[in-house]
């Protein structure tokens, strides 16, 4: 089909409007069809980081700290907030 007889459907977005060259390529995403396999890789991307973040905040421990004793020993001791007495 040639473009300039094609008229617009259901469906076509913003491919049916006249639009210039520079508003194309700074808004590439709204003009390209969508590529599953591409989806598919960053949502997995997306979701295997947002799971080793959380992974990551189960297992640290942040209530405890090495300190070392005035007889050179380390020891391991409970954080304790200034505001508590």
């Amino acid at each position: 089909m040639d473009k300039k007889n094609h008229k617009a459907e259901p469906g076509d977005g913003l491919r049916s409007l006249k639009s210039t060259m520079l508003f194309r390529a700074i808004n590439y995403e709204l003009y390209v069809r969508p590529n599953k396999v591409i989806m598919i890789f960053g949502a997995i991307a997306m979701f295997s980081c947002i799971g080793y973040m959380a992974y990551m905040r189960r297992n640290s421990d942040n209530t405890k700290y090495l300190a070392v004793t005035s007889d050179g020993s380390i020891d391991s001791k409970k954080k304790t907030s200034k505001w508590t007495m």
